[in-house]
């Protein structure tokens, strides 16, 4: 008997692997639910064509494909501030010249193009990493470098082809930046409408058991929006339009704090008009005519307390910023985003996990280079993209999910690109082959990236047959088969090896360091330090900001390694939730004019409870709950801290 049940415990784990195996494999195949994104896929389609097509006018298709490199511009053009985006994109189209340039001189020193393809990677992943910039990140740039190593060898040849891939680079830009002709503030105003939205659910989740999953989002909003107009502020040029919407944030916040001031007093639900009153100042943003004929519903009568009273004139205040005219909208002081080296700063640390992350992009990616090199593949370039892509998702799940994709969908694009190639394509049929397979290959990618190589590879396959290498389809078919194949194992087996349970190790450590960021930063604002310095701009804070922001991805990574501890991660969550809550109030003090001066027994109690609740996070073992006194105007923040020390304290028994 004893036997039998010692065999049981055995089997079981094993089946619990198995099928956590087989759900981690269904989940690579699920179709996600995302909006197609037309507009950007038919941008990308005609930024992708329209240098083939002058190639093809100018009688020389390779040059044509050249600036084609340039146009993956497009692919970093994202929904942010025009005045941010117009960096990006300018700092995306000379990298992207200068991958090819310096791809095209290291070409005869396959070791040294191994060793520098790494670097390239690591330094993009970082770049794009410490400032939270959504896109492909390292991958074009990988590209750009291997496709020059793979083009005849002339090194002379490095200033036309670095320019004609500025050039290409040049039209991508200016298609990326033409709606700031038609809407100079439409990424702030899509910001604002996704909070107001947002605000609205939060406001009818008040009193239900959503509150809490609705509070996490919204104060993660109200972070994006603030960064998204920090980001779009031009200190020469500060139009009315940007001030309303700056306003429109401050009262957003606001009203936030007037609904925790609720949740504080009462567990009843909000009156139910209130939600359709700020979805109304949502349809409104950026919608003139709308606004007088959505102001007549907000009005309407409900049993008022002091608390509902105060929340209804918030609401009525951000109403009035709505339909002020420019001229009467207060001119406030709009802070500015961190340098370019604050930022790079706060994450180059041997504990940051996108340094960490960094590294092991670009070791990887060396190493999958010089093997492809030593194997002497026909297309060895396409081992490191098919790499790079690889270890392009933000978890091990994540990259485990994208072997999957990666290699399935090469096997079906191959098929595809048999169909394709069938046809003998030549003259504009290839331009208006490579603009309908980008296309289409921008549509897909929300929903599977699996679906996106079925198009990315008949992509490839033409662009290699377009540029004069003269082989049959079969030769590049095999080539690119085995070299995908490769390419994903490389990047999988590296990820596992390398730092596998790196976000869990370093967890426990960004939690305190963040608990002690807001302790510093709480000591300057609620002492006489804030009348001797600006606080906005003040080192405390932006330590705090740094260590909020990579505590998140810390967590986020975590939750994605394989094997996780779930449990354990789990009880982390309230911790993680409090700590950004705190961030968030605090953040909220500063804004406030009532900011208090505490008297020194305060804020010494208050230093004694922040450290105290540091060193359980980095112990990982309880201690004794200390007393949190009074902080006067701001019960909140009180209340906060002191979820944060029980969550602490739970999360030393998982």
């Amino acid at each position: 008997m004893q036997k039998s049940m010692h065999k049981k415990r055995r089997i079981v784990p094993s089946k619990q692997w198995y099928t956590a195996l087989l759900t981690t494999i269904s989940q690579a195949f699920q179709l996600k639910k995302n909006p197609l994104p037309w507009g950007r896929a038919i941008g990308a389609g005609i930024c992708s064509g329209i240098p083939v097509l002058l190639g093809l006018l100018a009688g020389n298709l390779p040059y044509g494909m050249l600036a084609g490199i340039g146009s993956f511009t497009y692919l970093y053009v994202f929904n942010i501030p025009y005045a941010q985006r117009a960096k990006k994109l300018l700092f995306v189209m000379l990298g992207l010249a200068f991958s090819v340039g310096l791809g095209t001189l290291v070409a005869p020193h396959p070791l040294a193009a191994a060793i520098i393809v790494g670097w390239i990677g690591a330094i993009a992943t970082f770049i794009f990493g410490a400032y939270k910039v959504a896109g492909p990140a390292a991958i074009f740039f990988v590209l750009g470098f291997s496709l020059a190593t793979g083009m005849p060898i002339d090194q002379s040849a490095a200033p036309l082809r670095a320019g004609l891939v500025l050039l290409g680079g040049a039209l991508a830009w200016v298609m990326g930046m033409s709606g700031w002709l038609r809407n100079p503030h439409g990424p702030e105003t899509t910001a604002m409408k996704k909070v107001y939205l947002e605000l609205a659910k939060f406001m009818d989740s008040v009193g239900s058991a959503e509150a809490q999953e609705e509070r996490q989002k919204l104060v993660l909003l109200l972070k994006s929006a603030e960064e998204t107009l920090y980001a779009g502020h031009v200190s020469w040029q500060q139009s009315g339009e940007y001030q309303r919407l700056h306003s429109l944030n401050d009262q957003a916040n606001a009203i936030f704090l007037d609904i925790l001031a609720h949740m504080d007093q009462s567990k009843d639900r909000l009156p139910a008009h209130f939600g359709r009153s700020v979805r109304a100042i949502a349809s409104a943003l950026g919608e003139k005519e709308k606004r007088q004929q959505e102001e007549k519903q907000r009005e309407e009568p409900y049993e008022q307390s002091e608390v509902t009273e105060r929340l209804q004139a918030s609401i009525r205040e951000a109403l009035a910023v709505l339909e002020a005219p420019v001229a009467a909208l207060e001119q406030e002081r709009i802070g500015r985003r961190p340098s370019f080296w604050v930022v790079l700063g706060g994450s180059f640390d041997k504990n940051s996990i996108v340094f960490l992350t960094s590294v092991r992009f670009g070791l990887i990616l060396a190493v999958a280079a010089i093997l492809a090199y030593s194997f002497e593949l026909n297309r060895s370039y396409w081992v490191t993209l098919t790499c790079a892509a690889v270890m392009s998702g933000s978890t091990i799940i994540a990259t485990f999910h994208r072997a999957i994709q990666r290699s399935i969908g090469t096997v079906v694009g191959i098929l595809v690109a048999i169909i394709v190639l069938a046809a003998h394509p030549h003259g504009l049929l290839i331009a208006v082959f490579i603009m309908l397979l980008t296309a289409l290959t921008e549509l897909s990618i929300v929903l599977n990236y699996g679906l996106a190589a079925f198009f990315l590879t008949p992509n490839a396959l033409l662009l290699a047959e377009s540029m004069g290498q003269q082989q049959s389809l079969s030769f590049y078919a095999s080539a690119r088969l085995i070299d995908v194949l490769l390419g994903c194992a490389i990047g999988l087996v590296g990820t596992l090896l390398i730092g596998r349970r790196q976000a869990s190790a370093l967890l426990p450590h960004y939690i305190a360091k963040t608990i002690r960021s807001q302790q510093q930063y709480l000591l300057t604002l609620f002492s006489e330090q804030k009348n001797h310095s600006d606080l906005r701009a003040s080192m405390e804070r932006r330590k705090m900001q740094t260590n909020l922001s990579n505590l998140r991805i810390v967590y986020t990574t975590a939750t994605g390694e394989i094997p996780s501890d779930k449990t354990k991660l789990e009880f982390l969550w309230p911790v993680i939730f409090s700590i950004e809550q705190i961030g968030y109030l605090l953040e909220s003090c500063l804004k406030s004019a009532q900011c208090p001066i505490l008297p020194d027994q305060t804020l010494s109690q208050l230093l004694l409870v922040f450290e105290n609740m540091a060193k359980s996070a980095e112990r990982q073992t309880s201690s004794a709950k200390k007393t949190i006194p009074p902080i006067s105007g701001f019960p909140q923040l009180e209340r906060e801290i002191r979820e944060l020390q029980d969550a602490l304290i739970m999360s030393t028994k998982a």
